[in-house]
């Protein structure tokens, strides 16, 4: 997949090409710069292991994760099992999502039924957490 040019534009000021690639959340998947990815990791270790949840959580992110490089074209390769996760594979478009401290990857059916089918507005989302 390519990424866009201001996104790449961004990547090389910052000076990396390393990627993680996992499954994200609501269908999607995240794509994070390799030095943030360190920052989600100690996140995680400071989670608490005997918690069922925090397991199941951390099983399915991890499992999926997968590094990645930007070719010379400033493409990244996404493994076919991300891929069917987030019903990418038999897509010719696909939305890219710059969100802050990573980069979202979303099949365009499932970010339009997302959106659709949220039970809240975007009026509604900001007044309840921009307080």
């Amino acid at each position: 997949m390519s990424l866009p040019a201001k996104l790449r534009k961004a990547n090389q000021s910052a000076s990396y090409d390393a990627f993680v690639i996992t499954r994200g959340l609501e269908g999607c998947l995240f794509v994070f710069a390799a030095d943030e990815w360190g920052r989600i990791e100690e996140k995680l270790k400071n989670l608490s292991f005997t918690q069922n949840d925090t397991r199941l959580f951390m099983r399915m992110l991890l499992s999926q994760a997968t590094d990645a490089t930007l070719d010379a074209q400033g493409r990244i390769a996404i493994p076919r099992n991300l891929l069917d996760q987030a019903q990418l594979a038999k897509e010719k478009e696909v939305l890219v999502v710059g969100n802050l401290n990573r980069i979202e990857i979303w099949n365009t059916g499932v970010w339009d039924n997302y959106l659709k089918n949220s039970s809240k507005t975007y009026e509604q989302v900001a007044e309840s957490i921009l307080l």
